[in-house]
């Protein structure tokens, strides 16, 4: 789960400017870092991008397709999600493409709807090679900013445990690799 505070929430956001579109490109590439892999795809990941605590787009890698690993076609993926947002009524998602879907639900509602152990990806947690890795945990990490304090107090709410993945503070596509590696490897315990 990816909480983009400064995203967009409607389709009007340019393809030829991510950065300047609440950095669009970054929640892209921590789409295709959690998704892709090589020749494939990680079926039994789904991914969630909370946009400005108002709408969650939901990937679904067990159904997923069209998928391509550059930024600007992920992007122009949500662009087209968000032009369907007239039709997310409620908690009630919208498939917009197969293993693409849409609600109306900010941090909070998706933290209860993810299910399982959450862990918030934190310099200062727990050292994922002392920890075991659960089954099905929900991963939470913030695009290029810190969680703002409203965000920290709904991930304190939902139990979430921190968990560092090393010493160095790494940009979100980039922990979403190694968390990868971590959870693959059984603690980093199996190669």
């Amino acid at each position: 789960m990816v909480v983009g505070r400064d995203a967009p929430t409607s389709a009007d956001f340019p393809l030829d400017d991510l950065p300047g579109a609440g950095r669009m490109d970054l929640l892209a590439r921590c789409v295709t870092a959690a998704l892709l892999r090589s020749h494939g795809i990680r079926e039994s990941v789904q991914v969630r991008l909370v946009l400005s605590d108002s709408f969650t787009v939901r990937f679904d890698g067990a159904t997923l397709q069209g998928l391509h690993p550059d930024e600007r076609s992920t992007a122009a993926l949500v662009r087209a999600t968000l032009d369907e947002r007239e039709a997310a009524i409620g908690h009630i998602p919208v498939e917009t493409s197969p293993g693409v879907s849409l609600v109306r639900m900010g941090l909070a509602e998706t933290l209860a709807a993810a299910g399982g152990q959450v862990y918030r990806l934190h310099e200062d947690g727990q050292p994922a090679a002392d920890c075991a890795p659960p089954a099905n945990p929900t991963l939470v990490l913030s695009d290029h900013r810190s969680f703002r304090a409203e965000d920290a107090a709904t991930l304190e709410d939902a139990d979430a445990r921190r968990l560092s993945l090393g010493p160095t503070v790494l940009h979100a596509d980039h922990a979403i690799a190694v968390a990868h590696n971590w959870l693959d490897t059984d603690g980093f315990e199996t190669y």
